[in-house]
């Protein structure tokens, strides 16, 4: 039964199921506007692990970059300088309190052309490491991580189904839940 966020949306009752020993749990948040996004973007910097992954899916112009930058933001980077790596593959970001490395898989051929990036160096280092289009990898990416699809409702306002895969990421979407929900 969704319930209502202040100023900020609504969210929905979450959901948990085990399969082959991976918790999986989710949470939605409904973000009526940039703020609201903003608001989602401090409470996962807040409650993200070291070495978190975070894959991203969402059609283009969807918010996937826009939420990089208010997690970047609430860590203590300048957003000016948090841009789509569409053209570059990856950014690094180490200006804030937890470095951030920025994937985005949209012009990759397949699957090698991710590998070849070497991703699984930045799974293992301190920081967060956010993978846009991580459909396109998705068996490239670790077992246990974050996962949050990112759907335009309208023009200014954004739906983030936030998916934890594996127990330390169930433990995220929780916190989000108690620092997000009503």
């Amino acid at each position: 039964m969704p319930s209502a966020l202040p100023g900020h949306g609504t969210r929905s009752e979450p959901t948990t199921l085990k399969i082959k020993q991976i918790v999986h749990r989710d949470f939605v948040f409904d973000a009526s506007d940039e703020a609201a996004t903003v608001t989602l973007g401090k409470a996962l910097a807040e409650c993200l692990p070291p070495r978190a992954v975070v894959a991203l899916i969402g059609t283009l112009g969807a918010g996937k970059t826009r939420l990089v930058q208010a997690i970047g933001e609430a860590a203590g980077m300048d957003t000016r300088k948090v841009i789509s790596p569409t053209f570059v593959l990856i950014h690094e970001y180490r200006a804030g309190r937890t470095p951030i490395f920025h994937f985005d898989t949209y012009r990759l051929r397949d699957e090698d052309e991710f590998l070849q990036l070497g991703p699984e160096e930045y799974f293992d280092r301190d920081g967060w490491t956010f993978v846009e289009w991580a459909d396109r990898v998705e068996n490239c990416l670790p077992p246990e991580r974050l996962e949050i699809r990112v759907e335009a409702t309208s023009t200014s306002s954004r739906r983030f189904q936030i998916i934890a895969i594996g127990e330390p990421y169930s433990r995220v979407v929780r916190d989000l839940e108690r620092r997000l929900g009503s």
